[in-house]
Order: C-alpha cells, then structure tokens, then sequence
C-alpha cells in the first residue's frame, strides 16, 4: 500500500504498525534534513482540522501538507504514514480532556459519569473520532494523562489494576458506541424521506403477526427526543450496574 493510503503492517508495534516507542519517546522533530518551517503539533492540528470538516477519508498527507504549507514528502518525517498520523490525531484531541479537572472526588461512580459526559462532549465536537477509537490505539501523553486520573478516582473500588483499566476501557466503549449512533441518528433526522420509510417499515412488521413483542413496545407512548437524557439513562444503567465484588 502506498504512504497516501497508510500502512497495513502488523506485528510488534500493534494492530496499526505504529511503534509506540519511536512515536511517543522520540524527539518529536524530522529525522533527517533541514529544520523545516512547521512541527508535528502543527501538522496534527492542520490533520484534526480536516477530519472535523470532512470525516477521516478527508485526511490523506498531501492536503495536511498543503494545510501546512509543506510538501508532502517532507512530512513523512513527523508521520510515516496515515495510521501514524491518526494515532497523532486521537492524542492531540486527548489534550482536551487532559486539560480538564477530572480530580478525584472519592465519589467514583459520580467521577465516572463525569469523565464519560466529557468523552461525550468531545466526541460531538470531532465526530470522526468514535470510528477512529473502534481499532487499537497506543496511548500517548494526552491519553495517559486523562487514564492516570481515572484510575485514581477508581482507587475507592479496591479493583485490581487489570479490572481499573477494563471499566476505562468499557466506559470509553459505550461513550463512542452511544456518540456514533447519536451522529448516525442525526444524520436520518436531515432526510425525511427516509426517516419515514423508516416508520413505514417498523408498522409494517409490527403488523405482520410474527413480532408480538416488538408490537407492543411500538404501540407504547415514545419518550421526547432528547439526545442529553437519553445518553444519561443510558450512562446510568453502566455505571450504577458495575460490580466491584
């Protein structure tokens, strides 16, 4: 595959091919040539900024470069490839919640729902990024921030460290899961058309004999469309249901 494309090698560096090592405690500066005009933290930003306005497909190294004002080879000394690029990306906007006060309140339950309503909130503004979360991602400065103080307002539960980091990770799951289906969601609500093709197909099968149940939950009242309590019942029943036995 070619650089624009991205790299599909597997093995030590992880499911991505990024090696943690080389991208995380390396000197972020080009490996080789002159000192160029711009950094990896500009070339992050201009690659977030494009995937904002157009999704992760929007995102290849040449439009970055010209973003920059770079040419595109020259950036293959920051990121090698797209997938390094997108691992940049996923920590950069990690800063965002890294700059948050997620300090422990001895309430974990409560710390929890609070870091979730920020992963929320985060993920509305960068839209890509619940899709960019569903492969495996090495965590990088940013992510290791905000994981810190999660595990430390955890600390209460008396989990083991293996179990800190499942509930970490099965929150950030939901939220992405829950924000993907939101924007999803949305995005039906702007074609009428098919949202009532939608409706037309759910009355149909419920009449059809063959779903009673599914009958009866569509014949019960419907609760307002409110995106905010529904990610909150929602986000209730996960965390008020984890077992710290």
């Amino acid at each position: 595959m070619s650089r624009e494309g991205g790299s599909s090698a597997t093995g030590a560096a992880g499911a991505t091919g990024v090696d943690p090592e080389e991208l995380w405690l390396a000197p972020a500066r080009p490996r080789r040539g002159r000192r160029p005009a711009f950094s990896r933290e500009a070339i992050t930003a201009a690659a977030v900024a494009l995937a904002d306005a157009e999704g992760l497909d929007g995102v290849t190294m040449r439009r970055v470069a010209e973003r920059v004002g770079a040419g595109v080879m020259s950036l293959y000394s920051y990121a090698p490839d797209k997938e390094t690029l997108l691992e940049l990306m996923v920590d950069h906007v990690s800063g965002e919640l890294a700059a948050e006060d997620i300090s422990p309140t001895g309430d974990w339950r409560a710390d929890l729902k609070a870091v979730a309503r920020l992963q929320r909130a985060q993920m509305l503004r960068h839209p890509w990024l619940p899709a960019a979360l569903s492969t495996r991602r090495t965590p990088g400065p940013n992510t290791l921030a905000v994981l810190e103080r999660v595990l430390a307002a955890l600390r209460p539960t008396g989990l083991d460290g293996a179990a800190k980091l499942e509930v970490f990770a099965q929150l950030t799951g939901f939220v992405a899961g829950h924000v993907g289906h939101e924007l999803a969601q949305a995005a039906a609500a702007r074609s009428p058309e098919r949202a009532a093709a939608e409706v037309r197909y759910l009355a149909a099968v419920a009449a059809d004999g063959h779903h009673p149940e599914l009958a009866e939950v569509l014949s019960a009242p419907g609760r307002p469309l409110d995106p905010e309590a529904t990610f909150t019942r929602f986000l209730n029943r996960l965390v008020d249901g984890l077992d710290t036995n």
